[in-house]
């Protein structure tokens, strides 16, 4: 079962990280890394959620990767170039 769960966190991971690598291609670092950080990070959530919870959850652990994976995603994004905006003291 923990085989199903690792294969099913790497799929998720991969392919939030392929959706976000062509949602903004402008705002992320080289292809590579986020296609390799989404299905890692994923893993890693599935192995921690798999380690508390123990197995027969695995609708849940899936769930815990894919939020790792939008997390660990999110933290790559660079903010918008252009215009900036200054705020006064």
């Amino acid at each position: 079962m923990i085989f199903w769960e690792a294969l099913g966190s790497v799929l998720i991971g991969l392919a939030i990280s392929y959706g976000a690598s062509r949602r903004l291609p402008r705002r992320l670092p080289a292809t590579p890394l986020v296609l390799s950080t989404g299905p890692g990070a994923a893993l890693f959530g599935a192995m921690i959620a798999h380690t508390v919870l123990g197995s027969g959850y695995s609708v849940v652990v899936l769930m815990v990767a894919l939020g790792f994976a939008a997390a660990l995603l999110s933290l790559l994004i660079r903010p918008r170039t252009g215009r900036r905006r200054s705020v006064p003291a």
